[in-house]
């Protein structure tokens, strides 16, 4: 019984990866039709790492049983949280629009907080071709959960693995719940791992990744699709927001989906964890401060191959700190590559979003760099 509830949780994970392909098509689609090749083209992107996702699951499992299960789990969960929102958003707009008809002196600033939210949402243009710097802040900080992820998988100073704690939590949990479990999951021995089993740190690491995707993407597909006024993170960064997100994913989705691509290489035994998580540190922290510092202290302006203008310092700032992030991890010399790396992306024109590109790219490059020169990774 056990193994049929196990191969059916397997394929509902791979179905919402399916899913997600699906929708993503779709929505380029929709980038394309709005002239936003750069948007519509990184959503496609996406949409061929989701099919690749549910693919690879199919045949090896991204996630052993019941982890794939318990993320089917928190799929619906979030669906069913963030369609109440939609819910509760769309009995807001109802009521603004009936207030609106009675009342010809209609006053914005007597709204609640909510109200006055979806008001100016739906009146002004979330999409903007320039933002604040303070508002430049608030969208690299999304950036800062790649330490997150280093701190799930390496610890930090004397506090162990997040992942090695959560495992023993659980362990301990499904101890005292024995019954209750084995209700819902079948015998605790089919539990995958024991307590201190590093294969539950490499697993549970991508458990979060994959976590954060779903929780992340299907707020911004409810953002393209029905409008921005009934995503929860639009109520959060309703002012961070480019035209180049218009009928695309955003920045965030692109990220996660890059780092998700150079963990699995990881996981398939392509490439050393080192290198993996190189290219996912790289890629969210040196963009955030190319930009900030350009944005900030960026005197000296030069025209990037495509047309985009950028800064001396802001290019500096980006491959000096990929260096210095990937040397922690790889060494001088793959360290050197790194950044010629994330330089030649910066400052070339690619219309696929570079979050996207800089995990796979980098991943991919000093694998093979590291296959056919006999330079050891590391120091």
């Amino acid at each position: 019984m056990w193994d049929v509830v196990a191969i059916s949780y397997k394929t509902g994970f791979s179905f919402l990866f399916f899913i997600l392909a699906i929708l993503a098509v779709i929505v380029a689609r929709k980038g394309y039709a709005s002239k936003n090749i750069y948007g519509g083209t990184s959503t496609l992107i996406c949409g061929i790492l989701f099919g690749f996702f549910g693919i690879y699951n199919l045949v090896h499992a991204i996630l052993p049983y019941p982890f794939n299960g318990f993320m089917v789990w928190w799929v619906g969960i979030i669906c069913l949280i963030y369609m109440l929102y939609a819910l509760l958003i769309n009995k807001t707009i109802k009521k603004i629009e009936l207030e609106q008809s009675r009342d010809y002196e209609f006053d914005s600033n007597k709204l609640s907080r909510l109200k006055r939210y979806i008001v100016l949402i739906r009146k002004e243009n979330p999409y903007q071709k320039k933002i604040s710097l303070k508002m430049e802040a608030i969208r690299k900080s999304f950036h800062s959960t790649g330490l997150l992820v280093l701190i799930a998988y390496y610890g930090l100073l004397f506090i162990p693995p997040l992942t090695q704690m959560v495992n023993e939590g659980l362990i301990t949990y499904i101890t005292q719940v024995g019954a209750f479990y084995s209700s819902l999951w079948g015998d605790i021995g089919l539990y995958p791992y024991v307590p201190g089993d590093f294969n539950a740190v490499i697993d549970l690491t991508m458990f979060a990744l994959i976590a954060a995707l779903f929780f992340m993407m299907l707020s911004d597909l409810i953002r393209i699709l029905w409008g921005p006024e009934y995503s929860i993170f639009s109520l959060l960064t309703k002012s961070v927001l480019r035209n180049k997100e218009f009928n695309a994913f955003g920045p965030q989705i692109h990220l996660i989906c890059g780092s998700i691509f150079s963990y699995l290489l990881y996981m398939m035994g392509l490439i050393p964890a080192t290198l993996a998580f190189s290219a996912i540190t790289v890629s969210c922290f040196s963009d955030a401060l190319a930009a900030l510092i350009g944005r900030k202290y960026g005197r000296h302006q030069i025209t990037c191959i495509g047309g985009d203008v950028k800064s001396i310092e802001g290019f500096i700032a980006g491959a000096g700190s990929a260096f210095l992030f990937a040397l922690f991890f790889v060494g001088p010399f793959y360290a050197l590559l790194v950044a010629l790396i994330f330089f030649l992306l910066d400052y070339f024109p690619i219309v696929i979003a570079d979050n996207i590109l800089n995990p796979i790219a980098i991943s991919i490059v000093l694998g093979l760099v590291s296959v056919f020169i006999p330079i050891p990774i590391g120091f």
